[in-house]
């Protein structure tokens, strides 16, 4: 299964520039959150494939104008072809914004799918906005990464880690990694413990 990745930017690639059949080789998008209602609409009606997104710490307008043909799977469990998917979406708490939150209602929201996670033996994929803290977070309040996602991987056996990016990338399933936006000047590719994780500057494939 192939994967788009999008998060934080629309590509004009994909969206002023689009050639069609370009988003034919993709089996599965995802989006991270932080970009418009239309971009996504727009790909979901000319892509192949399902569109699964979460929210960012800038989609409130998403209450009023969701994007359409795409599946919000906020604090869901769903399986897309044989791959199992959490989304938990959101910022921590820095302006009292819709999309986000403290520790603690990230805490509760994850505790709320575990009989989900532990019926269906685990999850492949946990979507989500925020990076999990110490990888690749920073340490002003927008852009500080969930503790509460640190025994969520632990605990669950997930073999990739989706948060928000600046652009897009492109997974065949090869090797588990983390794709990352927040903070702006990471390193591109790096490694903690056993984890890769890619920080995506600018919109491109692979």
């Amino acid at each position: 299964m192939k994967l788009l990745l999008l998060a934080d930017k629309e590509s004009r690639y994909l969206w002023d520039f689009y050639k069609p059949g370009c988003l034919r080789e993709y089996d599965l998008m995802l989006s991270c959150g932080d970009l418009k209602a239309e971009y996504l609409t727009f790909l979901a009606t000319l892509g192949r494939s399902p569109l699964l997104y979460v929210r960012g710490n800038h989609d409130d307008n998403y209450e009023s104008r969701p994007p359409e043909g795409c599946e919000c799977i906020e604090d869901k469990l769903v399986t897309v072809g044989g791959l199992r998917i959490v989304g938990l979406g959101g910022s921590p708490l820095y302006s009292g914004g819709r999309n986000q939150y403290t520790e603690r209602q990230m805490e509760a929201r994850i505790r709320k799918l575990g009989w989900k996670i532990r019926r269906a033996g685990g999850v492949d994929i946990v979507l989500t906005h925020a990076p999990a803290r110490g990888f690749g977070d920073a340490e002003d309040f927008a852009h500080c990464g969930f503790e509460a996602f640190l025994p969520l991987l632990d605990q669950t056996g997930c073999d990739l880690k989706v948060d928000s990016q600046l652009g897009l990338r492109a997974w065949r399933g090869e090797e588990p990694f983390v794709v990352i936006a927040h903070p702006h000047a990471l390193p591109r590719i790096g490694r903690d413990g056993s984890l890769d994780f890619i920080h995506v500057r600018s919109p491109f494939m692979e």
